[in-house]
Order: C-alpha cells, then structure tokens, then sequence
C-alpha cells in the first residue's frame, strides 16, 4: 500500500517535471504528456484509495461475523 502510494507520487511528480519543461522549451506535446501522467498517478491514488477502504470494510465486517 505505502508503495503505491509513493508510486502515485512519483507518476504526479514526473508528470508536473514534464509539463514544466514543456513550457519552458515550448512543446506542447510535452506538456500534454506531463499533464496526462499527472492525471494517471491521481487516478491511481484515487483507486488505491478506495481499496484500501474496501479493505478495511471487509475487515470490519469479518469481525463483525466472528463475534
């Protein structure tokens, strides 16, 4: 979980790095491929958001059950 997250962020990183240097040399196919990869690495984050929330629902319910 952690490394995806920290995975997530590098995506973001990268993506923002690129889209930066589009800018600065004036490429925008660059800064179209910097803002795509930033909106992979959010979706991605937002994804392992979520299951990690299903996870922790799935636990609750387990213990629930056992009781």
């Amino acid at each position: 979980m952690l490394y995806d997250r920290r995975l997530n962020v590098s995506v973001k990183i990268k993506g923002k790095a690129k889209e930066a240097a589009g800018n600065v040399i004036g490429r925008d196919q660059q800064k179209a491929e910097g803002f795509l990869d930033q909106a992979r690495g959010k979706v991605k984050e937002v994804a392992s958001d979520a299951k990690d929330k299903v996870e922790d629902v799935v636990e609750d319910v387990k213990e629930k059950l056992d009781k």
